[in-house]
């Protein structure tokens, strides 16, 4: 009975520290909408120019779109976003491999030079990449790969070479399935490729889809290394350095609008690769609880 008062006589307390708490997320849910709302809502506006007096647009058009996919004498945004769009996907792949099978090996395999290869990987993560920028560039260049259509070529090389360092996070993955299902699998008659294919992927869903995912978006997003390589090619420039042209002073009035409009067309892969791969992680991490 003692215990039943103090949780009647608590029970107001948690009330307003739930009511406190949600009060508290929704602020922050709608501070962290509001600029993705505010995007949405210029990409539809019909003045042009970047200030306006208004939060609200007072008419709405969808030239801005149309400029944006059909105009080609200025800043050609299909032919970027073809152009992001391809190395994305190919550096995806590339990447997403180069992880899964380093993490896989680390994790499974034991050899001479496994620890000091950690521990390598581990120190150079400490440093940015862009502190490389300049010698990579200069080592394509020394290969050819700064002019022309070759540029993708350079791009998905700095994209995907260097990702098998950033193995941590599926490697501790890895780690947490059971050997015994690898001993069993070997006693059978399989090969460690084939573990590695038919028992470890199945198994690993939510690492994958998180490996795919951040593997498609730091290539879809990235600007520097970009505008390094790319330069005065205007015919290989990615869709962050078109946006990044819109706000440039000569382009600002006539097409601040339709950066708003970019940005929202750059955002529709990523989640249409999110809610297309979020069924496949919510299977993952449902299985991983059940076994």
């Amino acid at each position: 009975m003692e215990k039943q008062r103090e949780e009647n006589g608590r029970s107001p307390r948690k009330r307003i520290v739930n009511i406190l708490v949600h009060v508290f997320l929704a602020v922050l849910a709608v501070i962290w909408v509001m600029p993705i709302f505010w995007i949405v809502l210029t990409s539809f506006r019909a003045e042009p120019g970047a200030y306006t007096s208004t939060f609200l647009p007072k008419a709405y058009t969808l030239n801005n779109y149309v400029k944006l996919l059909t105009d080609r004498n200025v800043l050609n945004f299909p032919r970027m976003f073809k152009n992001t769009l391809i190395i994305a996907i190919c550096s995806c792949c590339i990447s997403t491999s180069f992880v899964l099978s380093v993490s896989y090996s680390l994790s499974r395999m034991r050899f001479k030079f496994r620890k000091p290869y950690m521990n390598i990987a581990m120190i150079l993560g400490l440093f940015p990449g862009f502190m490389t920028m300049i010698a990579q560039y200069f080592i394509l260049k020394a290969m050819g790969l700064t002019e022309g259509s070759s540029i993708r070529f350079g791009l998905i090389i700095v994209y995907s070479a260097c990702t098998g360092l950033g193995f941590q996070i599926s490697k501790g993955f890895f780690d947490t399935i059971p050997r015994a299902i690898d001993e069993a699998a070997i006693i059978d008659g399989a090969t460690q490729w084939q573990i590695f294919t038919k028992i470890t992927m199945p198994l690993s869903k939510p690492i994958v889809i998180y490996t795919i995912m951040t593997s498609f978006i730091a290539p879809w997003v990235d600007f520097i290394f970009a505008k390094v390589l790319c330069r005065a090619n205007a015919d290989q420039f990615t869709v962050a350095i078109g946006l990044w042209n819109m706000l440039q002073k000569e382009y600002i009035y006539q097409w601040y609008t339709c950066f708003a409009a970019g940005a929202v067309l750059i955002s529709l892969p990523i989640a249409i690769l999110f809610l297309y791969l979020q069924r496949f992680y919510v299977e993952g991490m449902s299985g991983a609880v059940k076994g």
